[in-house]
């Protein structure tokens, strides 16, 4: 492509994080032609289609590195002005994490690297699969995201940091449990019980090898959420969720393990572009401790 306008760079990051031209005009302060006359001449100079025009624009892989190539070259220069005293602005970090981190430990990371604040997070919630695309792709910066059985090898891919592991009990109140575990955690009772669910192969091991029980169990679907919590706390259902979430209700009383012993142990890796930035340094830091004090 020869060099890089950076100043169409900015503009194309700027539809690919907007969704659509229009949104991007506003964003920058320009007219929406000026927009589509920039996105027109680095694809002229490319070759190659840069942004899929629709309702959401979103970029193609090329396009996509070079949004990535753009947001690693601001904080780069934000890394450089504040060596150099000058003043500047709080450069982006975009971040993928799973949802079961999200509720419990990943947030005790944000008090160190936030204050004072050294930049803007933009943290998305994405499973598994997702969260490997989005740092792959170089959408994100980083995610944390569960291990894969069998990893892809990427030569020139970003970098991984094994987190620990996220312990998940099977809980359910008192209530719940005396009316449909009376006789104690069964198989005869988790196929008459309902549970809440927001990983079904999770669920599944677990109640195959706690209870030997193969086949369907009745239960509701739901992403890891306050409703995931509602329906185990409100008496609903029975399911899986952190132990460091719900330590203090089973503390408490408030909550019962059904299966005490048995437990799913869920490892937690932190993907990461290689990027020797204070802001980056910081924030890999920041995660890798925190994960040291809250996983197992």
């Amino acid at each position: 492509m020869g060099s890089l306008d950076y100043r169409a760079l900015a503009v194309l990051d700027a539809v690919a994080s907007q969704g659509s031209f229009e949104k991007a005009a506003l964003a920058l302060g320009i007219s929406q032609s000026a927009v589509s006359q920039r996105i027109k001449a680095l694809e002229d100079a490319a070759g190659r289609l840069l942004i899929v025009r629709g309702q959401p624009a979103v970029p193609t892989g090329l396009g996509q590195r070079l949004v990535s190539h753009h947001r690693n070259v601001r904080l780069m220069e934000a890394a450089l002005d504040i060596d150099m005293g000058h003043k500047v602005s709080m450069p982006e970090i975009a971040l993928a994490v799973d949802a079961a981190s999200l509720a419990t430990w990943f947030p005790m990371s944000l008090q160190p690297l936030l204050s004072p604040p050294r930049c803007q997070l933009k943290v998305q919630l994405a499973d598994q699969r997702m969260a490997l695309h989005l740092v792959q792709e170089g959408s994100v910066f980083g995610s944390i995201a569960a291990a894969q059985e069998h990893p892809d090898q990427h030569a020139n891919g970003p970098e991984v940091t094994p987190l620990g592991k996220l312990r998940h009990v099977c809980v359910a109140t008192p209530a719940f449990a005396g009316h449909w575990f009376g006789d104690g955690f069964s198989q005869e009772a988790a196929r008459l019980a309902p549970a809440v669910i927001s990983d079904q192969d999770m669920m599944t091991g677990f109640l195959r090898a706690t209870l030997e029980l193969n086949g369907p169990y009745p239960h509701h679907t739901m992403p890891q959420s306050a409703a995931t919590a509602e329906c185990i706390y409100g008496s609903l259902a029975y399911g899986l969720m952190p132990q460091i979430q719900v330590s203090g209700a089973l503390a408490a009383g408030r909550l019962v393990d059904l299966a005490p012993g048995h437990h799913v142990d869920v490892a937690l890796n932190w993907h990461a572009w290689n990027l020797d930035t204070p802001f980056t340094r910081a924030l890999t830091e920041q995660i890798v401790a925190t994960a040291q004090r809250f996983l197992l």
